[in-house]
């Protein structure tokens, strides 16, 4: 597997999809876990949007506010589970309802079903000659190799329920797994994890970066960088630790329920911004000498957007950063995710720091650009709609054109 697939004509595996009718445009639904924020699922979700620009969009809570303009120009349908009590702000509560709740929706007037798929949303029940195809961003990570993390930072009533309801949870994100014809994940981790915990294949489809707003031709200043939720498993801790240890200044750019913590722990070379606006974060992407990634994520839209700016990348040596942080070219890694790894990780990256090129770097983040999203993506559904022969033409997929065709970055590198 790899990001390649999506630009050529994909393998299809699995289940081939029955014979639709031919005289009329598909019907088109896409189900998403929840519509609180605009976060990268949610980026997705505004791509497929404008790819299916009549498709009906399905979530267990919805607040119009949070979301783009993008998304609200859609029919947007809830489950049951945005009438139960203060859903919108504790809908996390909720997971052991989700499975019913999605099991209840009414899809048979659908003849193409996507579903995002972080929390929730793939085990929908649709037509038997509908096509289901999921872009998987993680596996719920609270129910399966993240499990012991969320349950040791949880509250004592909560860590009594959870082994009970992740095991009943588990056994139902299997099951709902053999509704889907076909996977599509956002790195090659995980689709390894979507292997491993469903027994499924996986092709591969990074998420969209808009990484032609940022700019690499600025001069780099002499501080480090970090960009996350202050949340136990983005680590940024070790990124603290780390540059307390080394004397070397920091900023930290993000806001979360860990932030007080963190602060009490720093340095002095550490200065924390909370949450800044969008023209603030690029700037500090383009001047900073490196972006601390210590975190293990699914993909990782943040180092990207650093690349793009010019900006290597230290990375933790596991998830999405290893498509595409290519040592010494965009970055370096970290094998152990402890402050002691970082500052190891931190005095190699400076040993060859002069030989990083910001122009190459943002060559590289260009290989996901959310145009090329639309199309290899496109190109998946494209050929599972042709091999089920639905229609021919009448399927509205829009893909802009003007990007160059992309695969995983490292192939690029001479």
């Amino acid at each position: 597997m790899g990001i390649l697939h999506g630009i050529e004509a994909p393998k299809i595996r699995g289940h081939t999809p029955p014979r639709r009718h031919k005289d009329r445009e598909p019907k088109v639904a896409i189900i998403h876990y929840w519509l609180v924020n605009m976060r990268g699922g949610e980026k997705v979700l505004e791509e497929l949007c404008q790819m299916f620009p009549q498709a009906d969009i399905y979530t267990h809570v919805y607040t119009p506010s949070k979301v783009s303009d993008i998304i609200r120009q859609h029919d947007v349908h809830t489950t049951f589970v945005s009438r139960l009590p203060m859903a919108r702000k504790h809908y996390r509560k909720y997971l052991p309802l989700m499975p019913l709740a999605l099991e209840q929706l009414d899809l048979s007037k659908y003849d193409l079903v996507i579903s995002s798929e972080a929390g929730p949303a793939k085990g929908v029940i649709v037509r038997p000659d509908a096509l289901h195809i999921c872009y998987c961003h993680s596996p719920m990570r609270y129910i399966w190799d993240q499990f012991p993390t969320y349950h040791s930072s949880s509250g004592f009533f909560t860590r009594m329920l959870m082994p009970w309801l992740a095991s009943r949870l588990r056994q139902w994100d299997v099951t709902s797994a053999a509704r889907v014809d076909h996977f599509v994940a956002n790195s090659t981790s995980v689709a390894s994890r979507i292997n491993k915990y469903w027994r499924r294949d996986a092709d591969v489809v990074p998420p969209p970066v808009e990484t032609a707003r940022f700019d690499a031709s600025q001069p780099r200043d002499d501080f480090y960088l970090y960009v996350g939720e202050m949340v136990p498993y983005k680590r940024a801790d070790i990124a603290i630790n780390a540059c307390s240890m080394m004397e070397r200044r920091l900023i930290v750019i993000g806001d979360g329920p860990d932030s007080k913590r963190l602060r009490k722990m720093a340095g002095p070379t550490i200065e924390f911004l909370g949450r800044v606006p969008d023209d603030i974060l690029a700037e500090h992407y383009a001047r900073c000498r490196a972006l601390l990634f210590p975190t293990e994520e699914d993909f990782g839209i943040v180092p990207v957007e650093a690349m793009a700016s010019g900006a290597p990348v230290i990375a933790f040596g596991r998830g999405g950063a290893k498509d595409y942080v290519i040592p010494g070219v965009t970055g370096v890694f970290f094998d152990e995710q402890t402050g002691a790894g970082l500052v190891g990780g931190i005095a190699r990256f400076e040993m060859i720091e002069h030989t990083f090129d910001s122009a190459r770097l943002a060559e590289q983040a260009a290989y996901f650009h959310k145009d090329l999203f639309r199309k290899r993506f496109g190109s998946i559904v494209r050929s599972l709609l042709d091999r089920g022969k639905p229609v021919s033409d009448d399927v509205v997929i829009h893909v802009e054109g003007g990007a160059k065709n992309g695969i995983a970055p490292h192939q690029f590198v001479q």
